[in-house]
């Protein structure tokens, strides 16, 4: 099963980013990107919306509720 955090990984290799540059994109440290990739904790409800628009998906695609 593709888990949040296997979504997030594959949406910033896909772009060509490392964590840190999407951690500033979207306001939070390194740390959490990592913490989140490992489905070691799950973003906020605000930070799902901005990494849904930085990507260019759904909420519901980085919820794993549609493919």
């Amino acid at each position: 099963m593709e888990t949040f955090g296997n979504r997030l990984k594959i949406l910033r290799k896909e772009k060509n980013i490392g964590q840190i540059e999407l951690a500033r994109e979207i306001g939070v440290g390194k740390s959490i990107i990592s913490l989140w990739e490992k489905d070691e904790c799950e973003p906020t409800l605000s930070k799902l919306t901005s990494l849904a628009k930085y990507f260019g998906v759904t909420i519901d695609y980085l919820a794993g509720l549609e493919e």
